[in-house]
């Protein structure tokens, strides 16, 4: 069994991933936290539910000496690097940003190779906010990555990409689009919304934990190289909540254009999905109807 680490397992695609690692029982899982779960803190419920099965090791990834201690007690074969700053808060102050996405990944990157001696990948989370670079959190996520470049193709350490275009699913933040918007429709309520011109491209977290899997297996991925993770369809951020709306046959409606349009905001984001069927044998299998049917039903049977 090859034993996983993975920080950033209590985000929204970390609980989806350690779930479907577990479930599967091919892997030991190990969560990279932080202090208070260690001190009667309980972990959030879709993890606490397997604690049994999950080894913890306790770091600040700002601090280098509880990373190398980390990463030695860990003695992990795969690291997944979902941990950040600022995903829901892109415009965070920067020397924040930077002191989390790049000080925290350079330390990772160290410890993982230069201090221990039993990493074979290094599968870090991208997002495609790096490629226009309009907000805090997305350059400083780019310039961690740009660090992950530089070790790859100097030293050739295994450190592998896998961009997340727009997830969603089971156990998002309800302040995310598409849960707050699927319980606004369920509720028949009204739902206040920007413009919402900018087109992304939906995928669904089961799809999302599929490809972080096909990218941990894989073994013809050169360093430095990412793997994007989406369903190669675009739709607008209003699109997407009139579908939900239509959906479900909701009696409320969105009101588009009555919040004012968030700064930063790419106009277009889709990722290459048949290069990363070349490059990993991936391909998302969830339509957007029917991942959203899915929501669906989980928040009506909730």
């Amino acid at each position: 069994m090859s034993r996983v680490l993975i920080t950033g397992g209590t985000g929204f695609i970390g609980k989806n991933l350690v779930n479907r690692l577990l479930a599967e029982d091919q892997h030991e899982v190990c969560l990279l936290v932080r202090e208070p779960y260690g001190m009667g803190t309980p972990l959030p419920k879709p993890l606490s539910k397997v604690r049994e099965k999950l080894d913890l090791v306790f770091a600040d990834l700002r601090t280098v000496s509880l990373v190398n201690r980390a990463i030695k007690d860990a003695a992990p074969d795969i690291i997944i690097h979902l941990a950040a700053v600022g995903s829901t808060d892109p415009f965070l102050p920067p020397h924040k940003a930077v002191r989390h996405n790049v000080d925290g990944m350079i330390n990772l990157i160290e410890a993982c190779f230069e201090k221990s001696y039993t990493t074979k990948k290094l599968i870090v989370a991208r997002t495609p906010g790096e490629l226009t670079k309009m907000n805090p959190y997305a350059a400083s996520k780019l310039a961690g990555w740009h660090f992950c470049e530089m070790y790859a193709r100097t030293r050739q350490y295994p450190i592998i990409g896998g961009m997340i275009f727009q997830a969603y699913g089971p156990w998002q933040p309800e302040r995310a689009i598409v849960p707050a918007a699927m319980r606004a429709a369920l509720k028949h309520d009204d739902f206040p919304m920007t413009a919402g011109t900018q087109k992304r491209d939906w995928v669904h977290v089961e799809d999302v934990v599929a490809g972080f899997q096909a990218i941990q297996q894989s073994d013809t991925l050169k360093p430095g190289e990412t793997v994007e993770l989406g369903s190669g369809e675009c739709y607008s951020v209003a699109k997407m909540v009139e579908t939900i709306f239509d959906l479900t046959n909701s009696q409320g409606k969105p009101l588009v254009g009555a919040l004012p349009s968030r700064p930063g905001e790419a106009p277009e984001q889709v990722a290459d999905v048949k290069r990363s069927e070349q490059l990993v044998g991936w391909r998302p299998t969830l339509s957007l109807q029917d991942g959203l049917r899915q929501m669906q039903e989980t928040l009506e049977a909730a």
